[in-house]
């Protein structure tokens, strides 16, 4: 997976609903960029070095996988899109929205179009108040002070006003929280794990893995399926369920739901394709025994990708032990996962089609994910 980066953001609009523009560029922000991890309050300021109605301002923390140069990249074209145009040679004037990079994790940067940390930052309390919310320990690396440091010291006397009224987190319009228990599913290499990692970093879920690794059958299984199979499964179900009894069933006060990257129906699944059939009825009676036990998830969602796309994955993440499966195995395993899903009436399922999709370097296939599922 990419490297993330943390980079603060600087917002401010003095044109029509201020807050409604903050609020537009937020949203956007988390839509192209990354999680918005923090927001500061917002403030009413006086327009600066310019006669003006007064400014709204704001602060966002966000984590992003693409490069700062990348960051304002994007940031310009959301002001684009909200109606402003920059003009270096006009000077300063009203605008619908003002995006600019305080400060990143990657360090100084000092281009022709980006200079990091903002130069000016020392001398705008309207932003330097603001960034105090989410940033005050952060340490400017050329002045050697922290933002409040900055913020007690600074020479700029403006007014500045905090407001009643805020930045919603964009996250909320999602409501994952609501399913208590989510579960992704999918084939070997659909992205289920990456998938399900990134809905609990961003939405302060608690993660449950499979152990698939710590498997010592499973490379045993792919160089001799048919001896190996019954062994597999039977491990891979007493594994899935106990920790389901355990990871579910205790309760975590400091998260809001649960996210799994695997359902325990996926031992029935798998173990039909690969087991003999005397095999299976046995296995079927202990897995029914258990299954009835655990608690079922609040929403199931599949990720459906094609085979080729599959091996592809399957190839690119480079487990040694997987680069023997057939493309018929595969095959397989998806019909049976659809098979499930259409016998499961009790099941709230979404189906989603990530065959063209990849949602760890376009955030937009991500959002599109999260808007199918929310």
């Amino acid at each position: 997976m990419k490297t993330s980066h943390h980079i603060y953001i600087s917002l401010g609009s003095n044109i029509g609903d201020r807050l409604d523009y903050l609020q537009k560029a937020v949203d956007q922000i988390y839509k192209t960029l990354g999680d918005v991890v923090l927001i500061s309050k917002v403030y009413q300021t006086p327009a600066w070095g310019f006669e003006s109605d007064d400014f709204y301002n704001a602060c966002v923390l966000i984590e992003t996988f693409y490069t700062t140069e990348q960051v304002l990249d994007t940031l310009l074209e959301i002001e684009n899109m909200l109606g402003r145009h920059r003009n270096t040679a006009a000077g300063y004037a009203a605008r619908t929205i003002d995006l600019d990079i305080v400060f990143s994790s990657e360090g100084e940067i000092h281009t022709k179009k980006l200079i990091v940390p903002h130069p000016a930052l020392e001398h705008r309390k309207f932003v330097l108040e603001p960034l105090s919310d989410i940033a005050s320990e952060v340490v400017h690396p050329k002045l050697k002070q922290t933002v409040s440091q900055l913020l007690k010291v600074t020479k700029d006397s403006s007014q500045v006003t905090q407001l009643d009224m805020g930045i919603v987190d964009p996250k909320e319009r999602y409501n994952l929280s609501r399913f208590e228990y989510l579960t992704i599913e999918g084939n070997i290499g659909a992205g289920k794990t990456s998938l399900a990692k990134l809905i609990s970093k961003e939405f302060n879920a608690k993660l449950i893995l499979e152990r698939f690794a710590d498997n010592p059958f499973l490379p045993k299984f792919y160089d001799d399926m048919e001896r190996y199979a019954f062994p597999l499964e039977m491990s891979f179900l007493a594994d899935r369920y106990q920790r389901m009894q355990d990871d579910i069933a205790q309760f975590d006060l400091f998260k809001d739901f649960v996210v799994s990257d695997y359902d325990v129906f996926k031992s029935l699944i798998f173990a039909k394709v690969t087991l003999q059939e005397e095999e299976y009825k046995l296995y079927k009676k202990v897995f029914d025994l258990m299954y009835i036990n655990l608690p079922k998830p609040g929403l199931y969602v599949y990720l459906y990708q094609n085979t080729e796309r599959l091996l592809e994955h399957i190839k690119k993440r480079g487990r040694e032990y997987e680069q023997k499966i057939p493309a018929e195995y595969l095959d397989k395993i998806n019909k049976g996962y659809l098979q499930f899903i259409k016998s499961q009436n009790e099941f709230n399922v979404k189906i989603i089609d990530v065959s063209d999709k990849d949602f760890i370097a376009n955030r937009t296939d991500y959002i599109s994910i999260l808007e199918e599922v929310g």
